[in-house]
């Protein structure tokens, strides 16, 4: 069997990195103990790869050393403790030993539950190292969630998260999803969250830190991640923080009006909800691990084409493994306690009140509401057109109809809209009652004109080199999709039609 398939025991992975020889570097942690480099010393051969270990656990000694920091525990602190020792390590060791030595920094600054308890158990870890002597350094910075009970248990996590980092940054640099893996090895996800990770440096200089953040997703590590408009990787705590938080769930393949319409409208809505004015909002565009698996296998070019052209038009994108809304809420409410929007058209709607996606919970679609709306949440619901819907309840997937002027005469058709839609007869009490309570919302202002657009007619479009397509998407997204040939455009089809 060969050492990749092998899961090697945390200490395995040490002692051979102890004995290899050519690694040699720091280890500082500031919180939750020194576990890594416990480790590395209590296998033996540790001189062989460490060249200094240290803590600062008291705040004036760790500004001393590294400076002032507002937070103790953020990536800011952990970067800078990266960069200070490196930089020590290439001072001291650099004509000695550089010709033949990989060097490496390997930092983390956790905050472990403590003895008081209330306290949620996290903290960044990162590892600065040569790829080769002489080599620019790379690095590799994660965050942790640590779901122990105890305080000793998620040291000793800390400890296995941390040889697991620094194995896979010597071992798999040129495999990421066996990186990825291993970063669990020994402890598993239920023990351990790793909710943000990015890589940089001449050892990565093929990846793609959106692919690899979703492979965290797909492989179990956490159950959402978050990207900003330009495609850098953020972590979720950190822009949640006490923010009110729009969401819209969408496949946006591609993005076209009717989600930034849907989106503009119940955003202007949510704003006037008097526990939102005043406060810091975030609205983003979310994507279910669901979709993007839905043709089978994932395709990696199709997931990075959406985040581009979501990012392309300025909004903030959210992957999660979340398929039921409750769930999602739920993830929200981890690092908020402010008002939470959901942005969804009719057919969704429908979906959450379908019975059949409760199986699992003991007290099925009442049990789901109950979670989903316990805490100043609130569904804003984009309308529908009422020959759309009829197709949608008859099993036909709405089409998108020919896109002239004359589809102003839309707007004096009947809609379908949260107020006149009809759920099932044993569900409408609680439907009422949802209606009653503010629960849910009818989005106004909406165009009439994108009533008739649907992103699966659009593809089919795009795919087929109709260039009525391009009417029916947002500018930029045009732009990007015929610049970037995403989604299956191709010039030449377009031209030949």
């Amino acid at each position: 069997m060969s050492e990749k398939k092998e899961l090697l025991t945390t200490n395995r992975k040490a002692l051979t990195i102890n004995l290899e020889g050519t690694r040699y570097g720091t280890i500082a942690e500031i919180g939750a103990g020194q576990e890594v480099s416990r480790i590395f010393f209590q296998v033996g051969g540790a001189s062989g790869s460490i060249a200094k270990t240290m803590s600062a656990y008291d705040m004036t000694f760790s500004d001393a050393i590294y400076g002032k920091a507002p937070r103790y525990v953020s990536r800011e602190r952990l970067q800078t403790m990266l960069d200070h020792e490196y930089r020590l390590l290439k001072e001291r060791l650099s004509d000695k030993r550089g010709d033949r030595t990989r060097f490496f920094v390997f930092a983390d600054t956790v905050a472990a539950k403590s003895f008081k308890g209330g306290n949620d158990g996290h903290g960044w870890l990162g590892i600065r190292f040569q790829h080769e002597p002489l080599a620019e350094p790379s690095d590799i910075i994660i965050h942790v969630r640590l779901w122990d009970k105890e305080n000793i248990q998620q040291q000793q996590s800390l400890g296995i998260v941390g040889v697991n980092l620094i194995y896979s940054a010597f071992n798999y640099a040129n495999d990421p999803e066996q990186l990825i893996k291993s970063l669990v090895d020994n402890i598993g996800a239920d023990r351990v969250e790793v909710d943000m990770l990015k890589v940089s440096g001449p050892a990565f200089a093929h990846c793609d830190n959106r692919l690899l953040s979703l492979r965290l997703v797909q492989f179990g590590l956490t159950n959402a991640v978050m990207f900003a408009p330009n495609g850098d990787v953020l972590q979720p705590s950190e822009v949640l923080h006490h923010k009110a938080v729009l969401v819209e769930r969408g496949s946006f393949r591609p993005v076209t009006h009717v989600n930034v319409d849907m989106l503009n409208c119940a955003t202007a809505q949510f704003m006037q909800e008097p526990t939102v004015k005043g406060k810091d909002m975030l609205v983003l565009m979310e994507i279910t691990m669901n979709n993007l698996l839905a043709e089978g296998d994932l395709n990696a070019d199709d997931f990075l084409a959406r985040v581009d052209m979501l990012g392309h038009i300025g909004f903030t994108t959210l992957i999660s493994n979340y398929s039921e809304f409750y769930r999602l809420v739920s993830y929200f409410r981890r690092y908020t306690k402010e008002m939470i929007g959901v942005a969804m058209g009719i057919n969704t709607l429908l979906e959450i009140f379908n019975e059949k996606y409760y199986d699992s919970l003991e007290g099925g679609i009442l049990e789901s509401m109950g979670r989903m709306f316990r805490n100043a949440v609130k569904l804003y619901i984009y309308p529908m057109r009422q020959d759309a819907y009829d197709r949608y309840l008859a099993g036909g997937q709405p089409v998108t109809l020919p896109h002239t002027a004359s589809n102003h005469a839309f707007s004096s058709e009947v809609m379908i809209t949260a107020r006149n839609l009809q759920v099932s007869h044993r569900l409408r009490n609680l439907y009422a009652h949802l209606l009653e309570n503010d629960n849910l919302d009818c989005i106004v202002g909406c165009n009439p004109d994108y009533l008739n657009i649907f992103s699966r007619d659009v593809l089919q479009r795009i795919k087929s080199g109709d260039d009525t397509w391009e009417r029916l998407v947002p500018a930029k997204v045009a732009e990007i999709i015929k610049e970037r040939r995403l989604l299956g455009y191709s010039a030449k089809a377009a031209a030949a039609v």
